[in-house]
């Protein structure tokens, strides 16, 4: 429990080497057009409705408690609509409602997205996995690592016994930093240097080459600015920049008809607004700026398409992407990945000795209940893990507060879409939906 919370600060500040990994088998291809299909009655799936009101009750909550401005929900099993609700406001300012297609800065929600289109260069012999980054980004041939600080305050370096691997680098063990706090001393190299702002993913991945790891390749996990590296590969193994690979290969395909890396002007009414809590006890207040950084301008396209965070999408476009991934890689027909490509991301590539580094400090050993595939969070044991997800569920989240999972054991997927910037602090809503949605599965078998 202490490595998934550890996993979650990661995400929310940006945003166990298993033997076993996902379940090999997927549900079979169902449409998915969920913002016009009418839900279900809960218990023809599993659920029952009376406790399901529990669930609704909470979201509703964080609303009317003032944790959130606004919130979309969405609970899908065997690909039918169980809850899809709307709560409090996409902008207070304007008295706005927060509906079913309001679009949402969805940040390292991203990242899985950026990792289907790295399986998808996979899957035509681009690369593999014991592949050295280096062998793509010559650059990565000659990296350093710190190792500590000198009397002055200067980093002392070593170099890198090797290049970080592909698999190091989908699954964070390759020792980059990302400079979304300052107090780890590369992270801050990685701020000052302004990586996150660059001028296009070859200028990023440039200077990234240039700052020291945190650690030699493949020695620690800590949440970085890999995807957007992988981001850089995408283009450089398709010949397209990354928004069209996207859009040609993955968004298109998925009719993700609101997934993009800048919102157009015929939509841009339907953005909701951004907001911080701080300090805790103050009422939300819409924001403009986080952690030192200027919040993107979705009206005009970014100077860098990040792969690691920069893609608006609504709550059911990203619900066709889980049921894209839940159908073992297909969706309407379309076929985006194998299965076993869908079941490789979903299996722990970390080793149990490997140590999880988090703000600046060593912290938690990663085990045989909660690990790291390629680009998703993976719970290979859920109830050594405390948790009430099926095994294999996969996960992350983004820094404005969204959230999802998806459970092919129990053949279910979760969307949360809120904007609060850094999450909702002790107000785990990831963990509440977890909780009040298994309690509400009553009939795992139907």
């Amino acid at each position: 429990m202490v490595l998934r919370k550890h996993f979650l600060a990661s995400v929310f500040l940006a945003s166990a080497l298993a033997l076993g990994g996902a379940p090999s088998t997927y549900a079979k291809d169902r449409p998915s057009n969920y913002a016009v299909i009418q839900p279900v009655a809960p218990q023809t799936v599993g659920f029952d409705a009376e406790k399901l009101k529990a669930l609704d009750a909470a979201m509703a909550s964080a609303v009317t408690d003032g944790h959130v401005a606004g919130m979309t929900t969405l609970l899908v099993r065997h690909g039918k609509v169980v809850q899809f609700n709307t709560y409090g406001n996409a902008s207070i300012a304007k008295n706005k409602p927060m509906t079913k297609d309001t679009l949402v800065r969805i940040y390292s929600m991203t990242k899985p997205i950026t990792g289907v289109a790295m399986m998808m260069m996979f899957e035509q012999g681009k690369w593999n996995l014991d592949d050295p980054v280096s062998k793509f980004i010559p650059e990565f041939d000659h990296l350093t690592v710190m190792t500590g600080l000198d009397d002055k305050g200067q980093m002392i370096t070593v170099p890198a016994k090797r290049s970080p691997t592909m698999r190091e680098l989908m699954s964070h063990t390759a020792g980059l930093g990302y400079g979304l706090d300052d107090k780890h001393p590369v992270d801050r190299m990685f701020r000052d240097r302004k990586i996150l702002q660059s001028p296009g993913l070859q200028a990023a991945v440039t200077e990234i080459a240039k700052i020291p790891l945190k650690f030699q390749p493949g020695e620690g996990w800590a949440y970085s600015a890999a995807v957007d590296v992988q981001g850089y590969l995408v283009e450089r193994m398709s010949g397209q920049t990354l928004g069209s690979f996207m859009q040609s290969r993955i968004l298109g395909p998925l009719k993700m008809t609101d997934t993009a890396f800048v919102v157009p002007q015929d939509k841009l009414d339907r953005l909701s607004a951004v907001y911080v809590r701080y300090p805790a006890e103050s009422p939300l207040a819409e924001t403009s700026s986080i952690m030192g950084f200027t919040i993107q301008d979705y009206s005009k396209a970014p100077t860098m398409e990040s792969g690691g965070g920069g893609l608006v999408s609504s709550t059911s476009d990203y619900g066709r992407f889980s049921q894209m991934i839940l159908n073992g890689g297909q969706l309407d027909g379309q076929r985006l990945l194998k299965p076993e490509t869908v079941a490789l991301m979903g299996t722990n590539v970390i080793p149990q000795e490997v140590l999880v580094t988090s703000n600046g400090s060593t912290a938690s050993r990663f085990n045989e209940a909660v690990g790291f595939g390629l680009d998703f969070m993976v719970v290979n044991d859920p109830v050594t893990a405390k948790s009430p997800v099926g095994k294999g569920t996969l996960s992350w989240g983004g820094a404005a507060g969204t959230w999802f999972w998806i459970d092919p054991t129990n053949d279910l997927y979760f969307v949360g879409m809120i904007q609060r910037m850094g999450g909702t602090g002790k107000l785990d809503l990831r963990q509440i939906s977890q909780d009040l949605t298994y309690k509400a599965l009553v009939s795992p078998g139907k």
